[in-house]
């Protein structure tokens, strides 16, 4: 029996929203927080919410937030340590302190690729055809495309994110994309091994967030879909997904269960799968318990996008992540597990979506008005009139929109991000608004291949021109100075705010400014003449 623990203090290992979101968690079970922060970092949201915070290093990651000794005291259930096996070691090796999270021999087993795969085929989870050992000539390559067919995927052991990951189309590609494959896990993992995968066309990407504590108790908390990506990047999580049938759902719920649970996994994660899609599928008919799924990897840690399964099932993860490391058992059965309605997660990323996706490099919240009301979720911990840091992400916050079903899921959606009001940083909050307006996306019919080939690209130009701030959405001369006039007109009794922006216009005088009172007094209407011109006309002045 596994001796219960108690925590009087937790440091979490991590940054920005996420670190916040630990952070609530963690006072609303009473448990000191510890915020660690670079230079970069000194001013961040994190450090003003915990109860102590350290300065751990210079803006380089390498040098802080991965300074395994300089934070041998962390706890981290997500971010920059949270999927390393050699510090989690380190951390339970050391006197006095417990590490939130699987353990290292779990993390070390899923980790790496090849044997996380032979793990869940020995437990019977559906895996890609390819290989569960590593690849080094290139004839193991080209005999495999022979067999399987072509395009072959060659991906790094250490990989995730589509970082070492090769498509080979033809077997005269095999061997320059073997060794770029083997360069580039050697460079982001410091891992050369590689192995190889049938490469699926247009799958639709499916992950199970899953809750594992130390008495045998497995439960999985439904699926999201994060099937809307660029180059391997999640943009838009939902769920439960579109696309599944019940069944199917219920097959692929219970595949992450027994794999986790043959790999001796604790604490929270997620199972990824790939679904191979229908293109011909009408979005009415969900794919069935017959529709082929695989395993794809296992995230040994919370994802960015376990909010959406918080707000369908009303559990908090990170919670059940403390309560599990503290040796209790679940507090609830699989069958307690019932996903309600449809939720949405919306990555709020300093990012122009007309630019490819370029993250800014530099800013300032000027304005920082994010929507609330009924259905609405706000993960953040930047505030207005601060500088975004931007040596390590481009998120500023996560949206997440809940609702009785998809359809009303996305109207609330839609209200909420016209609401998100952000000024001083280009945002990919367009981008967001363009998807609910996009029939793919609403019908529910896209797939991980949809933002790279599918979608009209100049599309994103056109909602960064519409509803974006910063240079992509300004026009005319950049250096040329803009002055944004707000105004209230009333015409009938019916009340109008008005808003207009004028380049190279003289500033609107106020009391301060040697302007004048600032004041202008409302023209009398004359017998006869039309209200509606006579405000119109003064407007007119007061914008003069």
């Amino acid at each position: 029996m596994t001796e219960s623990r108690s925590f009087d203090k937790v440091l979490v290992a991590n940054r920005g929203e996420i670190a916040v979101r630990v952070m609530r968690a963690c006072e609303e079970l009473g448990i000191d927080t510890v915020a660690v922060y670079s230079e970069a970092d000194k001013h961040g949201g994190h450090v003003r919410y915990a109860d102590e915070a350290y300065n751990v290093g210079p803006a380089r990651a390498a040098d802080s937030y991965l300074d395994q000794d300089a934070i041998v005291e962390a706890a981290p259930g997500y971010g920059f340590l949270a999927e390393n096996a050699d510090f989690a070691a380190k951390v339970a090796d050391a006197e006095g302190i417990t590490w939130v999270g699987p353990d290292a021999e779990a993390m070390e087993s899923l980790g790496e690729k090849t044997k996380a795969r032979r793990i869940m085929d020995g437990a019977d989870v559906p895996i890609v055809p390819g290989t569960t050992d590593p690849v080094t000539e290139v004839e193991e390559v080209t005999d495999f495309g022979d067999e399987y067919g072509y395009p072959v995927a060659i991906k790094a052991e250490g990989g995730g994110g589509g970082r070492g990951m090769k498509v080979v189309e033809s077997a005269d590609e095999a061997a320059d994309l073997l060794e770029s494959a083997k360069r580039e896990g050697e460079a982001y993992f410091s891992n050369d091994s590689v192995y190889l995968e049938r490469y699926l066309e247009t799958p639709r990407h499916i992950e199970v967030q899953i809750v594992a504590d130390e008495h045998g108790n497995v439960r999985h908390l439904g699926e999201r879909d994060c099937s809307l990506q660029r180059r391997h990047q999640k943009v838009i999580e939902e769920g439960p997904s579109p696309a599944l049938a019940d069944e199917l759902r219920e097959r692929i719920g219970e595949a992450a269960r027994r794999g986790v649970r043959a790999a001796d996994y604790t604490n929270a994660g997620t199972v990824e799968f790939l679904v191979e899609e229908d293109p011909d599928r009408d979005p009415a008919e969900p794919l069935g318990a017959d529709a082929n799924f695989y395993f794809l990897e296992v995230n040994t840690r919370i994802q960015v996008e376990h909010t959406v399964t918080e707000e369908l099932t009303g559990i908090d993860i990170v919670r059940e992540q403390l309560r599990v490391a503290m040796g209790e058992e679940i507090g609830f059965s699989q069958d307690d597990v019932t996903l309600a309605g449809h939720a949405i997660e919306f990555r709020i990323n300093a990012e122009d979506a007309a630019d490819d996706f370029a993250p800014a490099n530099e800013g300032r919240l000027d304005t920082y008005d994010p929507p609330g009301g009924i259905g609405v979720r706000l993960d953040d911990a930047l505030r207005q009139g601060d500088e975004l840091v931007t040596d390590y992400d481009s998120m500023i916050a996560k949206l997440i929109v809940h609702g009785s079903d998809r359809e009303a899921c996305i109207a609330r959606s839609r209200r909420a991000l016209a609401g998100y009001d952000i000024e001083g940083v280009v945002t990919i909050v367009p981008f967001h608004r363009l998807m609910l307006t996009d029939d793919t996306f609403v019908d529910g019919k896209h797939t991980t291949k949809y933002l790279d080939e599918g979608i009209d690209r100049s599309r994103f130009t056109e909602a960064q021109e519409r509803w974006g701030t910063g240079d992509a959405a300004t026009g005319g001369d950049a250096d040329e100075e803009s002055t944004e006039r707000e105004f209230t007109v009333e015409v009938n009794g019916k009340r109008f705010d008005v808003s207009l922006e004028e380049r190279g216009a003289p500033a609107i005088p106020t009391p301060d400014d040697g302007g004048g009172s600032g004041r202008m007094e409302r023209p009398d209407v004359a017998e006869g003449d039309d209200e509606e011109e006579v405000v119109v006309e003064w407007s007119a002045c007061w914008r003069r």
